[in-house]
Formats: structure tokens, sequence, C-alpha cells
């Protein structure tokens, strides 16, 4: 049931944008903008997140494989069984550093801060970031296994940043810091 009515007024880019999903979807303008705040309401934190996250760029390394949505708990028994010592450990964990040697080279082009970096990787799921402040965040992860890789990750993918990155681990959470070099 509608309630109210408003009036819209759109830029250009909103217009043309409107334009191209009633003519892909069929659907009416009023049908779309009403989905669209709905859609603005369920995703307003990510949508207004002071990041760089370009979600439409995300969505591309989805789809075209680069990147794989994955089951919490499928990632969770993957790290609790993961190899901690013998060769297959040692494989594993240089595997785990090149591709984060790769990630440090991409960062290096993409970000300028760690605040950038934890809010990618929280977008990522594998981290949240509670509370920051003056270059320091407080970071909780979903389970220990998922902090050990997440730590060593991030300890490879940001050696090209323009800061150091000092850790403090505590019982639940961890102190990130970034400090300059």
């Amino acid at each position: 049931m509608i309630k109210d009515r408003i009036t819209v007024s759109l830029d250009e880019d909103a217009e043309e944008a409107l334009e191209r999903l009633v003519s892909r979807t069929g659907k009416g303008n009023s049908e779309l903008v009403r989905k669209a705040v709905a859609f603005y309401a369920a995703n307003q934190q990510v949508a207004s997140a002071d990041v760089s996250l370009d979600l439409e760029e995300y969505h591309e390394m989805l789809a075209s494989g680069e990147h794989a949505l994955l089951d919490i708990d499928f990632l969770h028994t993957l790290l609790k069984y993961s190899p901690d010592d013998g060769e297959r450990a040692e494989a594993f964990t240089r595997d785990l550093d090149r591709v984060a040697q790769y990630h440090a080279a991409e960062y290096a082009e993409r970000f300028e801060s760690l605040e950038e970096v934890l809010d990618w990787l929280s977008v990522c799921g594998f981290l949240t970031v509670r509370e920051s402040t003056d270059n320091t965040y407080h970071v909780v992860f979903p389970t220990e296994d998922v902090k050990w890789f997440m730590l060593r990750f991030l300890r490879k993918s940001t050696a090209e940043l323009p800061f150091g990155l000092e850790i403090e681990q505590g019982v639940s959470k961890v102190l990130l810091r970034a400090v300059p070099e």
C-alpha cells in the first residue's frame, strides 16, 4: 500500500541511471525509486562509509571469478584444519605470503591509509573495526584462525604503503596502528 507521494529532483546522472533501469527491467519509475530507497536503507552503512570502495568494481571481481563469496563457516573450517607444522604448513604459509605480496603491489596503487585497507577487508568479511582514533584501530576477527591468517596477510600486504604497521594483540581484539615510516 502506497502511503506518501514525494517529488524528487534528479541530476543528469541519476536521470540517465533511472532511464537505463526502466529500460532494462520494464518497471516504472516509482517502483524503481521505492526499491532503491529500500536497498539504500538496507545497505546504508556500506553506501555511506568514507571509503574509496567501488562496489561496481567489487561486483566485477566477483563476476570474473577473481573474488569468490565464501560461507564464513567454510572459511573457518579451511583455516582450522590448515596445516600447522611440516612441509604442508611451509607450503601453506609460503603461498599465503605470495598472495599477500601480490596484494601489496595492488594496495600501493589503491590505498593510502590503514583505514582504507581495513574498510576494504571488513567489506570482504574478514574483520570488524570497532573503534578508531588517531590511526589506531580496534579490530575484532571472527575466530583465532582468521585472526592469525589476516594478521599475517596484513603484515605483508601493507608493506608498500606509506606507513608502518604496529600490531598489539589483546585477548579478543587487536590494536592496529599506522605509524609514519
